[in-house]
């Protein structure tokens, strides 16, 4: 019997005989297992409303030797019930194959529509606020996130003077690129499913350095939200080999559009210096394909009227 089942077992055959604040935990983890292995016994029991004794009673009585042990099974939980494989296995399951374009692409509105309901426009507000104030803007985003992490770093660069972009090759590198944050600047950390602990390791050198935390995830029980006073909610979907980041890149958009509109004036003067380098060292002409002169188009076309 694999892990996974083990620890549902265990909690299924007890729940029966738990307390009140047990129960909340049995529910609680098993709705958030993926998010429960990233938190302390203290954490834990603050996040679900019950006593660390509370917690560290509830692993002993399903049968763990403490809550580290108890935690090693969470993490078996999570490693087994998101893998590949199985995520495969279960999209294939759900997705008919001659319907899977119209499957997808209406799964990915349904999520911008959940994100749209569920994502507090003061929150969003807040973030619009800090990035402006900031002195300087790191971002990060791991994996699959770090594509978003790119795409919102290089639409700030057109808009503040101080954006890094941190990348993630090591631990090490990472604390290396950030030694200088401090309470003036701003970090953006994005993770989704699986949540990525450098991000999050990430997000407590910033807050333990009393900087600016804005985070965007999927829930608000996410792991990432414990060091952020900023959370941007946006719903993914891990049945799949290829994570759906549809609406957390939407939030981004948004992000990006409300920070332009804030900023117009500097943003079109960029633009304007801009478009004269560009110009200048023909950064566009080779690499670029423009437009067609609607006259040479009636050109080419009045060819072909006359005969060879």
């Amino acid at each position: 019997m694999s892990n996974t089942n083990d620890l549902k077992n265990r909690i299924n055959e007890r729940y029966s005989k738990m307390s009140k604040g047990q129960k909340l935990l049995a529910n609680y983890i098993t709705d958030y297992y993926d998010k429960a292995v990233f938190l302390t016994a203290s954490r834990l029991g603050d996040v679900v409303g019950v006593s660390e004794s509370t917690v560290v009673r509830f692993a002993a009585q399903l049968g763990y030797k403490g809550y580290p042990d108890f935690q090693r099974a969470l993490e078996e939980m999570v490693r087994q019930k998101l893998s590949s494989v199985e995520r495969i296995k279960e999209a294939s399951a759900k997705t008919n194959q001659s319907g899977i374009l119209e499957s997808v692409l209406l799964s990915d509105i349904e999520k911008i529509k959940g994100t749209l309901r569920k994502i507090d426009p003061n929150a969003f507000a807040l973030a619009v606020d800090t990035l402006l104030c900031a002195r300087r803007i790191y971002v990060i985003g791991i994996r699959s996130c770090a594509p978003l992490a790119s795409f919102l770093a290089f639409y700030l660069n057109y808009m503040f003077e101080d954006v890094a972009l941190l990348s993630t090759n090591s631990s090490s590198e990472l604390f290396e690129q950030m030694v200088r944050i401090g309470k003036e600047d701003v970090i953006v950390g994005i993770s989704f499913p699986r949540y990525s602990m450098r991000t999050l390791k990430a997000l407590e050198f910033a807050n333990n350095r009393n900087a600016k935390v804005i985070t965007l995830t999927d829930s608000v029980h996410s792991p990432m939200n414990l060091y952020s006073s900023c959370n941007l909610i946006a719903e993914s979907d891990m049945v799949s080999i290829a994570d759906s980041l549809v609406a957390p890149l939407s939030v981004i958009n948004s992000l990006i559009v409300a920070l332009c509109i804030r900023k117009q004036d500097e943003v079109a003067n960029t633009f304007e210096a801009l478009e004269k380098i560009w110009d200048e060292y023909q950064v566009y002409e080779n690499d670029e394909i423009d437009y067609i002169d609607d006259t040479l188009k009636m050109h080419y076309a009045n060819i072909g009227e006359f005969d060879v």
